[in-house]
């Protein structure tokens, strides 16, 4: 006899996602980790975020199913990778390499952290 696993709601899910950008400055949501992108995309983003220098948390979509399927939906974004800062969705990948090569990426990484932390 196998157990029903019991799929979080939309509601639930909605919430994690909010709690994870709010907790964090900086989120990226990614397909893998930032050591092991599994994307070109999330890897050229990811890797703007780390010549910042500046701490960032992540979340692995392709671990959290539920996270992949509504994040689209919550932030009005359709891809991936989704740069949020302090709790506003950025952009994807262009967007973040676009803020880096500007040199407009640091100072707004910069300015969360400093937010975050008052």
């Amino acid at each position: 006899m196998s157990e029903e696993v019991k799929q979080p709601s939309k509601e639930e899910v909605f919430a994690r996602i909010q709690r994870q950008i709010t907790e964090n400055p900086i989120v990226i949501y990614m397909k893998g980790t930032p050591r092991f992108p599994s994307c070109g995309f999330s890897g050229r983003a990811v890797q703007a975020l780390i010549n910042q220098n500046i701490d960032f948390a992540f979340v692995d979509i392709l671990q959290n199913p539920e996270i992949r399927a509504l994040l689209p939906e919550f932030g009005d974004w359709p891809t991936f990778p989704q740069l949020w800062v302090n709790g506003e969705l950025v952009g994807g990948c262009d967007i973040v390499l676009e803020l880096e090569a500007s040199g407009e990426l640091k100072p707004l990484l910069e300015e969360a952290i400093k937010k975050h932390a008052a």
